[in-house]
């Protein structure tokens, strides 16, 4: 049986492990939590090193785009270079691939049009692929790496202005410490309502849960479900999150990964999979070879109606 393992800086409480069966093969498959403790993450990874067939890092990203540009998050970088043996995932990969075809499925098969469609997307940086996508089917899309990333609230609309503010503010923002720009540890069980006018807004609120879920609106008498008819495309959600959604008045759960045994897996994970079973180290694949083992697995989006 393959092993694959996730070693996040998130919350504990939402570890996991299942068995499932994928391209014919038994896999065994991990979520650790070091609750924001990066010396833990550190040990943790080279303790497992050479002994899994893919480790994944979550609650971080190593490799982030905007445009043509790529870069890496410094503290990710240098924990990723302390794995000498296992091939070291992040999710990037099908950031770019799975994530794309998501946007495109979903379109396709006239679940959703998006077209003109309002939809806010709480970080692109994260989900670069997805926010490409969004743009080329001229989706009305709001960026919210700004707010949700950097407490600023100020949504971006021009991918222009996004493409060009990334070109700027990146090389200074991946040399912070993680925890600066994405919740780690214990605040990753903490909601703060703020930014209610972009929820309200918006339609469809898409990309990373925990990002979503950060600053998520509570009920008030004047707005009991605040969240009413919205559609959620996102992933890495637990049945815990599922109801809290549910209670918000959220239409529809769409989510990008397999759900196992209840909770979605991280794209971090999904990537491991696809690189322990096809034996390569990420470098070597190309979005082709992404999307072939998708397709091998009869990859599509998931879709949960809630309310």
């Amino acid at each position: 049986m393959k092993r694959v393992v996730s070693v996040s800086l998130g919350s504990s409480r939402r570890d996991k492990r299942v068995e499932a069966v994928f391209f014919g093969e038994r896999f065994s498959v991990e979520r650790i939590g070091t609750d924001g403790d990066l010396r833990k993450f550190a040990e943790l990874i080279q303790e497992l090193d050479g002994k899994v067939d893919a480790l994944c890092f979550g609650g971080m990203d190593i490799w982030i785009r905007c445009g043509k540009h790529r870069y890496a998050f410094r503290e990710p970088k240098k924990l990723a270079q302390l794995v000498k043996q296992t091939p070291v995932v992040d999710g990037s990969g099908l950031k770019d691939t799975m994530e794309r075809e998501a946007v495109h499925w979903l379109q396709r098969n006239n679940i959703l049009d998006f077209r003109n469609r309002k939809v806010l997307l709480v970080s692109a940086i994260d989900r670069f692929g997805m926010a490409e996508e969004f743009w080329k089917l001229r989706a009305d899309l709001r960026v919210g790496d700004l707010s949700f990333g950097l407490g600023i609230p100020v949504l971006i609309k021009s991918q222009r202005v996004y493409e060009t503010l990334g070109k700027i503010l990146l090389p200074l923002i991946v040399q912070l410490p993680i925890s600066w720009v994405y919740p780690t540890g214990k605040k990753q069980e903490q909601i703060e309502p703020k930014f209610e006018r972009f929820y309200h807004w918006a339609e469809v609120i898409a990309g990373d849960f925990l990002l979503i879920r950060k600053h998520l609106p509570v009920p008030t008498p004047s707005s009991p479900v605040p969240l009413l008819g919205k559609i959620i495309l996102t992933n890495t959600t637990t049945r815990d999150d599922v109801e809290l959604l549910r209670q918000l008045g959220v239409l529809l759960l769409i989510t990008t990964t397999p759900e196992l045994e209840g909770r979605t897996f991280g794209t971090n994970v999904m990537e491991g999979v696809i690189v322990a079973h096809l034996q390569r180290r990420p470098d070597e694949l190309t979005r082709d070879d992404y999307m072939q083992a998708l397709k091998e697995l009869g990859w599509q989006p998931n879709l949960k109606k809630l309310f």
